[in-house]
């Protein structure tokens, strides 16, 4: 492992973007890595790859043989302690990036070459790009979680599983808590906190691989307890039961159902999501509503209990509240003193345990409209 980094910034394929990718990740078996080493392949023709890799020694080192001349493969910095293992992975990447538009990303989200030239020119005007993620390909629980996108896109924006952000400004906030289950959420209200800019193209959308059957029925609860950190939602969805047995009449049940698959509608229907999201999505909501009401519940009970369990041990916190983030830039002097986690950020090193990816052929890119384009400044 190399005990420092390049000093400059590392050239990139002739007519590529000036922009870095990070990739959290951390596997415990490989049934996925010929689909996705071709695509670091692409990917890295278009942008600095960064995986910033937890998984055990054996995978590791297979995971470096195979990536070796295409990416920058590193460990998560062992200065960094997290509960949200993805946290620390974000702060390692985010700290040896060479430019400073940077897209973090699932080990599952796909993205197209316009997809990632309008996160790089979005990131021209805002510290976050937040685009819309959908499934595909599309097995039955994928068309169920549709159901959850539709729904909050049609009160406002999902959470993805990637985003755009500048790394300057990420240093200058120190980070984001790595000690909340909702990371996703913490790192938006942080970035809005510190005075950041948020993007919110609803049509920017960027494709997901949908998880395995039995990875989708595991994050049926842990999702549940990420509206621990949004207290009326979370009423909302507590008071579903208790609501249905109060509402006894079928024609009034029909009702509600009905109400369900057109609030879906609209999201599915806002800043052309036609396209990409199946009406099943819609139909499926009032269902997806019921599990998300009984999960509620569940994740209730395990807040009781101490907490969400999580890699061996338990989270209690989904994410801080707005108000919270904010009483910590105040406290810390405004946003250019305040820092989260930077006490361990400042022990990163810039190190690089693999070879750094090689120049690749040129790509030409060409800017894609983003539809439904949303900027959001600080509250």
């Amino acid at each position: 492992m190399s005990g420092r980094a390049p000093a400059r910034r590392a050239p990139g394929p002739p007519g590529a973007l000036d922009l870095d990718y990070v990739l959290p990740l951390r596997w415990t078996d490989d049934a996925g890595l010929d689909e996705l080493t071709a695509y670091l392949r692409r990917l890295s023709r278009h942008a600095r790859v960064i995986v910033v890799d937890g998984s055990p020694a054996e995978l590791f080192g297979r995971h470096a043989r195979r990536w070796q001349g295409v990416v920058r493969h590193v460990r998560p910095a062992s200065g960094l302690c997290c509960a949200n293992g993805k946290v620390a992975g974000v702060t390692t990447g985010l700290r040896l990036a060479a430019g400073d538009r940077v897209i973090i990303a699932d080990d599952d989200v796909r993205y197209d070459l316009p997809g990632l030239a309008a996160v790089h020119a979005l990131l021209a005007d805002a510290e976050l790009v937040r685009p819309q993620n959908y499934f595909a390909p599309l097995p039955w629980h994928a068309r169920w979680d549709t159901a959850r996108t539709l729904l909050n896109r049609s009160l406002g924006a999902d959470y993805p599983g990637t985003f755009g952000i500048r790394r300057a400004f990420f240093l200058r906030m120190s980070g984001y808590d790595g000690d909340v289950l909702f990371e996703n959420l913490e790192l938006i209200r942080t970035v809005r906190a510190h005075g950041g800019r948020e993007a919110r193209p609803l049509g920017l959308y960027v494709r997901r691989l949908p998880c395995d059957t039995r990875r989708f029925w595991s994050q049926r609860v842990r999702q549940a307890y990420d509206d621990l950190a949004r207290p009326a939602r979370m009423a909302a969805f507590l008071a579903v039961l208790p609501a249905l047995a109060l509402v006894r009449r079928p024609r009034r049940l029909l009702a509600c159902a009905a109400l369900a698959v057109a609030l879906a509608e609209a999201g599915r229907w806002r800043a052309g999501g036609r396209r990409v999201f199946p009406v099943t999505g819609s139909l499926l909501a009032p269902a997806w509503i019921a599990e998300r009401a009984i999960c509620s519940w569940l994740a209730l009970g395990a807040a009781l209990a101490g907490g969400m369990p999580y890699a061996g041990g338990r989270i209690r916190r989904a994410a801080h509240s707005t108000r919270r983030l904010r009483r910590r830039v105040r406290l810390a002097g405004g946003p250019e003193a305040a820092g989260l986690v930077g006490a361990v950020t400042e022990r990163l090193g810039r190190r690089q345990a693999a070879p750094a990816q090689r120049d690749r052929r040129a790509a030409g890119v060409d800017r894609l409209p983003v539809l439904g384009e949303q900027l959001e400044g600080p509250p």
